[in-house]
């Protein structure tokens, strides 16, 4: 019985960091007149570009990781411009401002649960160690230089490494 009121208890306070977080983020957001944060992170060196291409996280299950056998269209992504939606797991503690964070296709993943497998987790490096401020609960998109590469992390093997170069909120395309 004391598990299950900790569960409860867990799930509570989960939803309380939520919903602060939540406002605490929008009320940033709305102070300085803005509808959305100022992130744009693009140098001026990759606006000439092609633009990235969008990618779901169907298209990140074409790397089998338990063989290392890879979809001829998924290895022509390796090491282009894509975009990629998802949720960010931190991997710096107690950091509302990040340099380096796990890009998920849940809310959660990661954290107190089995991890996803391999091919459904990106490690995000921001590129030139630019800082972005932290959206847990708030799916994102995230604009980078994409890597088929299986790292280790605390949280679970990465089967993709990213090189972030802008994120921004999420809006239905």
């Amino acid at each position: 019985m004391k598990f299950v009121h900790g569960v409860i208890l867990a799930l509570m306070f989960s939803v309380m960091v939520y919903v602060v977080n939540r406002d605490m983020a929008l009320q940033d957001f709305r102070s300085n007149g803005q509808s959305l944060p100022d992130v744009s992170l693009v140098p001026a060196a990759y606006a000439a570009e092609e633009p990235p291409t969008k990618m779901d996280w169907r298209m990140l299950r074409e790397l089998n990781y338990r063989t290392g056998k890879i979809s001829p269209s998924l290895k022509a992504l390796d090491g282009k411009s894509v975009r990629i939606p998802g949720y960010m797991v931190p991997l710096e503690d107690d950091s509302e401002i990040v340099s380096e964070f796990l890009l998920v296709p849940y809310v959660g993943a990661c954290i107190h649960t089995p991890p996803p497998p391999p091919n459904q987790i990106v490690q995000v490096k921001m590129n030139s160690q630019k800082k972005v401020k932290m959206s847990f609960w708030d799916p994102v998109w995230v604009q980078g230089k994409l890597q088929i590469a299986t790292v280790k992390s605390p949280y679970g093997d990465v089967g993709f490494q990213l090189t972030g170069i802008q994120i921004e909120p999420y809006k239905d395309e």
